[in-house]
């Protein structure tokens, strides 16, 4: 929602918005950065809705008794979905969605990066915050650039994936996350078959896509031979990657083998847009990443402070291995988000710290992150702990964070890494602050 504020309000139209957390001084960093672009803010009652508004912009997350939309409605004020205006901005112009349930942030931020740094000029509408494109005023998951092209995180969550037609689209890996697999199939079909021009897919799930015939190109990637674009002698290390693809040397300087991947991904939109294999990589080298995506917040006396925004199983798998590689031992913070979604997760959840965590490691789970709005409160983070316990896991479950920052203290040695992970909730990387200012 601020990534669609920011774009239209550099387009000139006033914007205004509102939010639940603004009312709780959270995120102060945020509001404070919207406010400096001329984005006036409003707590979440009403008051913000003036009749000269044109059209009140909802997300999905954003329940239909909500006392904007009520004074919005009281107005005869239209009212539209997010994606209905995305979907505006995005079909008008040469479109590049990058899709998948998990990567799609990274791989993103790494295309608008190495088309920006290739002079493509792209606007750019991403769900995390870009550090490449952060300054005094921008977030950095918006970009307004003066070409025709335009480059999206495009979610399925909602299942508005279908109202976009890319030029050129990226299906990064399909996952249990907000909906099964099968259905995710059925979605990111009709994706595939809404881009006119290229689509690029991971390998891995290309057996759950079915292609109709309208794309004019399909790419796939990943490292079998059978891969279009295919990367071998992969080698990893704690802060970055190098790897060939297709002849050519690459080098990524954020950790994990999965950005290697969606380094691939990106590379393969690259090529597509004519950009040279030498300013991919130059690009790739200089690329800092996405806020909340394995950054090391800071490290004292020899132990490391990770934030993560991994939320489902794949991504907590991989968090826990690329934190791994600089630490034999790990103390782990994950805050599920939602109710719904933490109980569609459970089992996953469960599957991925027993199958990930070794006996010297440690679970601290606070309980699961309400963002307030209608929630049937049916499940808590105590039921994951004490399966997991009962797995011989070290879990533990602490209701209040701040208590965690004092087990977290007292437990911590030189050479551990602190990993903490959670969806939704930016004030995860004020406890990753405050864990840092207790070692």
């Amino acid at each position: 929602m601020s990534a669609l504020a920011q774009i239209i309000k550099s387009q000139g139209h006033f914007v205004s918005g509102s939010d639940r957390r603004i009312d709780k001084k959270q995120t102060p960093e945020v509001f404070h950065k919207l406010e400096s672009q001329g984005i006036k803010l409003y707590p979440q009652d009403g008051t913000g809705i003036e009749n000269t508004i044109d059209f009140t912009v909802t997300s999905s997350a954003v329940e239909e008794d909500n006392p904007d939309l009520k004074i919005a409605m009281q107005r005869n004020i239209r009212i539209i979905k997010r994606s209905e205006l995305l979907s505006n901005i995005f079909n008008n112009k040469y479109g590049i969605a990058i899709g998948g349930s998990n990567g799609k942030t990274t791989v993103c931020g790494m295309t608008s990066w190495i088309l920006d740094q290739a002079g493509h000029d792209p606007t750019v509408v991403g769900g995390g915050y870009i550090k490449d494109f952060i300054t005094e005023k921008s977030l950095g998951n918006a970009r307004f650039g003066n070409s025709e092209k335009i480059i999206i995180e495009a979610d399925e969550s909602d299942g508005s994936l279908i109202n976009y037609m890319p030029k050129v689209s990226v299906i990064t890996d399909l996952s249990k996350d907000h909906k099964t697999v099968e259905e995710l199939g059925v979605l990111f079909s009709k994706f595939a078959e809404n881009t006119s021009g290229t689509v690029i897919i991971n390998e891995n799930c290309f057996r759950f896509i079915r292609i109709n015939g309208k794309p004019k190109e399909v790419i796939k990637y990943g490292e079998s031979s059978e891969a279009d674009v295919r990367v071998s002698q992969i080698s990893c290390n704690p802060f970055g990657s190098r790897f060939e693809m297709n002849g050519n040397d690459f080098e990524i300087n954020i950790p994990g083998l999965y950005n290697v991947f969606n380094a691939l991904a990106a590379i393969a939109v690259a090529q597509t847009e004519g950009i040279s294999d030498k300013e991919i990589n130059k690009a790739l080298k200089s690329f800092k990443s996405t806020k909340r995506r394995m950054e090391i917040v800071g490290e004292k006396n020899g132990i490391k402070v990770i934030d993560d925004y991994a939320h489902n199983l794949r991504k907590i798998q991989a968090a826990i291995d690329a934190a791994r590689l600089s630490s034999e031992r790990l103390i782990v913070v994950f805050q599920p988000h939602g109710y719904g979604p933490t109980e569609f997760l459970r089992d996953e959840f469960i599957s991925a710290f027993a199958g990930k965590l070794l006996p010297a490691d440690t679970l601290y789970m606070p309980e699961v992150f309400y963002a307030g709005g209608t929630a049937h409160k049916r499940i808590s983070s105590k039921e994951i702990i004490e399966e997991l316990k009962d797995k011989g896991i070290n879990a533990f479950f602490i209701p209040e964070r701040d208590d965690i920052i004092t087990e977290v203290k007292q437990r911590a040695i030189p050479n551990d890494s602190i990993l903490v992970m959670g969806a939704r909730d930016d004030s995860l990387t004020d406890l990753c602050h405050a864990i840092l200012d207790g070692l």
